[in-house]
């Protein structure tokens, strides 16, 4: 296998790249804070302006900001991140992933990757339990993309659709 393909010096992506980098982790948050909204409303209709009313209003109130969390983090992660547009490309093989970026370049060997995880257009790549890239599938050709997919599926790295 040999994949190549660019990534064009397009502002928004590297707010994509955040975005799907973080909403793996922040999703705890979302489920948590939807947990705390139901349970500090379910107290307060309870309650009825009770003994406990106050614990229950914090309880939703604090869900509520935890939930608001992750978009508040995914807007400040593209915020900050629309002056990193540079071109770049990954050149995938059996044996690793390179990407360039501008004047930089890297690679993981597809040893060391532990695992897969699509999130939206993109696949993260983990490294232990460690996000260490991601690689656009909206930019590969369909050939290319299912190439790939069969080929992270049969290591065990993602499952299988």
């Amino acid at each position: 296998m040999h994949i190549r393909f660019d990534v064009p010096a397009d502002p928004a992506y590297p707010g994509r790249v955040a975005a799907a980098l973080s909403s793996v982790r922040l999703r705890r948050f979302t489920l948590i804070g939807a947990a705390l909204t139901a349970a500090g409303a379910a107290g307060l209709l309870v309650s009825r302006g009770g003994r406990f009313s106050s614990l229950w209003l914090v309880l939703l109130v604090g869900g509520l900001l935890s939930m608001l969390y992750a978009p508040w983090v995914r807007w400040r992660a593209r915020r900050r991140s629309d002056d990193y547009a540079v071109e770049g490309g990954y050149d995938i093989t059996d044996d690793n992933i390179m990407m360039r970026s501008g004047s930089e370049s890297g690679g993981i060997a597809w040893d060391g990757v532990a695992q897969v995880r699509e999130a939206g257009d993109f696949w993260i790549v983990y490294v232990g339990r460690m996000p260490a890239t991601v690689i656009p599938r909206w930019l590969m050709s369909a050939e290319d993309a299912a190439t790939l997919h069969a080929f992270m599926t049969a290591r065990g790295l993602l499952a299988p659709r």
